[in-house]
């Protein structure tokens, strides 16, 4: 790890109190010091040289810290920037996370803080250590008793113990992490949410993943982390809907000896578990209103006050949440407060569920039996036969990636084989199945239409002669493209009409067509403009 004089930073700010204040500060720390007292002036700096880090207060007389921000995304600079902004200016600080600002900081400037942000930005901070991890927390039989525990307003009979320091690790720069090579898949979906994960990681603004359940949403999260500056240090995940609200605050904040019946000792909470790395709040939108104010205050002011106590402590946290739940028609409906929205969802990341990525159906399949065949010291790794991977192609997975993995488990526990077949899944019948019969079940109940409009099918041979298909996948193709051509002809050629009349949407449709061939005329097609 580089020594502090090898570290050198440019401080811009048009006040000269406050820009030799910031100097001298930071010259005790032992780092190379030049300083700057417009957007001009700055720019002329890094002309001639680069930095560790920028530190650049909001306004300027020639422009703003943004105008700063934007000039070296553009010219492809590599300087952590760190924005000074007046207090209560939530907007512009959200701004600045956007503009791709490694943190910000509020005026007045706490000098503590400005010391432990800057040092974190450069990835050398002696952070203070959590003296717990979760699993420390009180269980439900210890703090049964503290149902009904007060709010935090009583003093603290004991002071906190004392915290041992840790450096941050510099940002990893070799192998990927282990979270992002778990994000499998080549589709252009998962592309996008892989550089994404990558581009957020290198800041502190805060980042919202959203997606369906079982979709993958703290993995997204882990790999943040995993290619984050804080990489060495705790990744403490939460999941918001599992916990009392009555415990709430204690869990996220901690709490002292005799704050309420039950507490015997000192508890930290999850903020101080993962002071100086990443805490992960899962199902963030389960939260209730009154722990939301709590949480958008502890956001603000970068401090916790544990239950009992009469003074807070700063933590050093990022800040990564996640929901199934549309949070903005949550603001609507008055159950999420908005300004905690806004400071949540500086960057967000959808996580496509598994029906939208099915072309990554092989991959991921293969990666999830391989990790069960070496948890279970099985050798080779079992591997799906063409026409179990064809039949999982055409399940929904409303579990999205968490069901496919219970599948592929209960699979290899019940198969003797090397290969897993469509049997051995243990699906419904009617989705392997495939029927014409059923398929014209799923028409006329969708579209309540008379079956006798459809074309009518022949009767079906005796069961003793009726010839069995040499080729079962390609007959389940056939009869497949039967029903789309004969809906489509239904619906004018309408593939979202269609679609919808077969329970698909308009990519599902689009990729059943592409898959066997049917053509309607191309994308330009009347009855799908607009589509």
């Amino acid at each position: 790890m580089s020594s502090p004089s090898h570290f050198s930073l440019l401080v811009v700010d048009d006040e000269p109190d406050l820009r030799t204040l910031y100097e001298l500060t930071l010259l005790r720390e032992g780092y190379d010091i030049e300083t700057a007292g417009s957007v001009e002036e700055a720019l002329l700096h890094l002309k001639d040289r680069t930095y560790s880090a920028v530190i650049t207060d909001m306004r300027l007389p020639d422009g703003t810290g943004l105008d700063l921000l934007r000039r070296l995304e553009e010219t492809g600079r590599r300087e952590k920037a760190i924005v000074i902004t007046a207090y209560g200016s939530a907007e512009n600080a959200v701004e600045a996370l956007k503009a791709g600002a490694y943190d910000y900081l509020t005026k007045p400037v706490d000098l503590k803080q400005f010391r432990a942000v800057v040092a974190s930005a450069l990835g050398r901070a002696p952070l203070t250590v959590p003296t717990m991890v979760p699993s420390s927390l009180p269980s439900e039989s210890e703090r049964a008793a503290g149902a009904s525990a007060p709010s935090a307003s009583g003093a603290s009979s004991a002071a906190p113990a004392p915290a041992r320091p840790r450096p941050v690790a510099p940002a990893p720069t070799g192998p990927v992490s282990a979270a992002l090579a778990r994000m499998a898949g080549t589709s252009p979906a998962m592309q996008e949410v892989r550089a994404l994960v990558e581009k957020v990681a290198r800041s502190m603004a805060p980042v919202l993943v959203n997606g369906e359940s079982g979709t993958g949403k703290e993995l997204v999260a882990r790999a943040i982390h995993e290619v984050s500056p804080r990489s060495n240090m705790p990744f403490i995940a939460v999941n918001c809907s599992a916990i009392p609200e009555q415990l709430l605050e204690a869990e996220f904040f901690g709490y002292r000896k005799g704050a309420f019946t039950g507490a015997n000792e000192d508890r930290e909470g999850f903020f101080q578990a993962a002071n100086g790395g990443t805490l992960f709040l899962d199902e963030i939108g389960d939260l209730p209103l009154s722990m939301q104010s709590k949480l958008l205050r502890a956001i603000q002011e970068r401090s916790v006050r544990p239950v009992g106590a009469v003074s807070e402590q700063s933590v050093n946290v990022r800040l990564l949440s996640a929901t199934h739940k549309d949070l903005g028609a949550e603001v609507l409906a008055g159950r999420f407060r908005q300004d905690l929205y806004y400071r949540l969802n500086v960057i967000q990341i959808r996580v496509p569920p598994l029906r939208e990525r099915i072309e990554d159906l092989a991959v991921i399949s293969e990666q999830v039996l391989e990790r069960i065949a070496r948890d279970a010291h099985v050798q080779p790794a079992p591997r799906l036969t063409r026409d179990a991977l064809v039949h999982l192609a055409r399940y929904p997975f409303p579990g999205n990636v968490r069901e496919l993995e219970n599948l592929l488990h209960r699979a290899v526990a019940l198969s003797s084989d090397e290969h897993i077949d469509v049997f051995d899944l243990g699906l419904p019948e009617t989705v392997f199945t495939d029927s014409a019969a059923q398929e014209l079940d799923l028409i006329t109940e969708n579209t309540r239409i008379d079956p006798s409009v459809l074309a009518p099918e022949p009767p079906p041979a005796p069961p003793a002669v009726a010839p069995l298909p040499d080729d079962l996948a390609a007959y389940l193709d056939e009869v497949e493209k039967d029903i789309l051509l004969r809906a489509l002809e239904r619906h004018r050629f309408n593939r979202t009409a269609a679609g919808a009349s077969l329970g698909l949407s308009l990519r599902q449709m689009r990729y059943r067509m592409a898959r066997l061939g049917v053509s309607v005329g191309g994308d330009s097609f009347d009855g799908d403009r607009g589509n």
